[in-house]
C-alpha cells in the first residue's frame, strides 16, 4: 500500500489570544495555514488582521495559546531567512534606485545582484530598475517594497494588505504573481478588507472583531453565505454566528 507524505501546516494556531496593553485584541484563534497556497486573511479594518500577522512574524507578544510557524514558536531565530514581510509602510528607500533598494535587502540575506534582478523582475519593474523611489507611482512603489520581501527566497510571504491604493489593473497584476509564487512552492498570507479579492485565494481566514468566524474556501464561502457575492456571503457568515 502507497503513502501519501502529508506536509505539516506552514502556520498553525491553537487557542491563540493576543491583548494590547490590558484589551484582548485577538480571541482565542485556532487554524492553519497550508504550505505552497495563497491563504487570504480577510475582514474589515480592526479586525485583528495587522495584530495576527505581527504575531506570526513574531513581533508581537503573544497572551496565550500557542502559534507555530514553519514547524517553530513564531518568533524563533531560525525563522529569519525564511519569512519575507511586507508591511503597510513600504520599506523602501526613497533616495535609491529600485534595483539598489533590492540589492540592499539581498545583501542582507546573502543573496546575490543576479537574484536582486531576477526579484526586480518578479514584480515587472526591470525596465524601472534605475529609477529613484521617490520618482515613482504609488503602485509602482508598492511593487519595489514586495520585490525587497521576494529577494530571500522565503518560504512564507505575510503581506499586510498589499493591493491597497492601487488600481484594479495593478491589484489583477500583483494576485496573478502571487499565485505564480504559490506555484513554485511559496506559502502566502495575504490580508485585504475588500472581499472581491477571496476569490483569488486558495482558502480563506475570515476575521471580525479578534473573532475567527471561518477558514474555508472561497467556493465554501459562497455556499454558506448563500450568495454568489462574496461581501455579501461575508455578511450572511456575520448574521449566522453574530445573530441579532
Amino acid at each position: 500500500m502507497s503513502h501519501v507524505a502529508v506536509l505539516p501546516p506552514a502556520i498553525e494556531a491553537e487557542g491563540l489570544t493576543v491583548r494590547l496593553r490590558r484589551t484582548e485584541v485577538l480571541h482565542g484563534l485556532g487554524f492553519s495555514v497550508p504550505e505552497g497556497r495563497v491563504t487570504g486573511l480577510l475582514g474589515p479594518s480592526g479586525s485583528g488582521k495587522s495584530t495576527l500577522m505581527r504575531s506570526i512574524m513574531g513581533v508581537q507578544r503573544i497572551a496565550g495559546g500557542t502559534l507555530t510557524v514553519l514547524g517553530r514558536p513564531a518568533g524563533a531565530t531560525s525563522l529569519r531567512p525564511e519569512i519575507g514581510y511586507m508591511t503597510q509602510n513600504a520599506a523602501v528607500y526613497n533616495d535609491l534606485t529600485v534595483l539598489d533598494n533590492v540589492r540592499y535587502f539581498a545583501a542582507l540575506h546573502g543573496r546575490s545582484r543576479a537574484d536582486a534582478r531576477e526579484s526586480v523582475a518578479a514584480v515587472g519593474l526591470s525596465e524601472l530598475e534605475k529609477r529613484k523611489a521617490v520618482d515613482l507611482s504609488g503602485g509602482q512603489f508598492s511593487r519595489v517594497s514586495l520585490a525587497c520581501a521576494l529577494v530571500g527566497a522565503p518560504k512564507l510571504l505575510v503581506l499586510d494588505e498589499p493591493t491597497v491604493g492601487l488600481d484594479p489593473v495593478l491589484r489583477v497584476d500583483l494576485w496573478e504573481r502571487f499565485q505564480s509564487l504559490a506555484d513554485r512552492g511559496t506559502t502566502l498570507l495575504v490580508s485585504s478588507h475588500v472581499m472581491e479579492e477571496a476569490s483569488r485565494c486558495d482558502s480563506l481566514l475570515l476575521l471580525r472583531d479578534g473573532n475567527l468566524l471561518a477558514q474555508l474556501t472561497p467556493s465554501e464561502l459562497r455556499e454558506r453565505g448563500r450568495s454568489q457575492d462574496l461581501e455579501q456571503a461575508f455578511l450572511g457568515i456575520i448574521r449566522e454566528v453574530e445573530p441579532v
